[in-house]
């Protein structure tokens, strides 16, 4: 699974959802990509899932390219422990995705096994996706 090497800080704040995304919300690589159509916390495991999902459907055909990576430690406190005694340990990573945000893209197999590819990838996500194509997007 996706996480970093290291970081600067080992806990962040939470932070808000809000606003769209500007970044990374356009094709870049690929014919055809998944696309966030509202904001949430991706998990490492949850894209090593619709990664998985895609290869097998495609057959290891074609290109995929991941456009998120979790970089968010989210903390969890210990079941059933007290009040205060500080923030708990990290014990997964997330990916901050908002609307609009190119999740996977893949190229180098036809329209109907991307789109079928990429709605097994859909079902692994927390959020509402489409599948969008270098034609529809300008």
């Amino acid at each position: 699974m996706l996480s970093p090497r290291r970081t600067k800080f080992r806990k962040q704040h939470r932070g808000r959802l809000k606003g769209i995304s500007s970044r990374g919300n356009c094709i870049s690589f690929g014919k055809f990509a998944l696309q966030a159509l509202e904001p949430a916390w991706i998990t490492a495991r949850q894209i090593e899932a619709g990664r998985r999902a895609i290869t097998r459907y495609a057959r290891r055909g074609g290109k995929l390219w991941i456009r998120i990576y979790p970089d968010k430690p989210i903390t969890m406190r210990p079941a059933e422990t007290r009040m205060g005694s500080g923030k708990g340990s990290t014990e997964y990573w997330a990916s901050v995705t908002k609307p609009g945000r190119i999740i996977y893209e893949i190229s180098g197999v036809s329209a109907n096994v991307a789109r079928a590819a990429m709605a097994m990838a859909s079902y692994k996500m927390p959020m509402h996706t489409r599948v969008i194509s270098k034609i529809d997007d300008f």
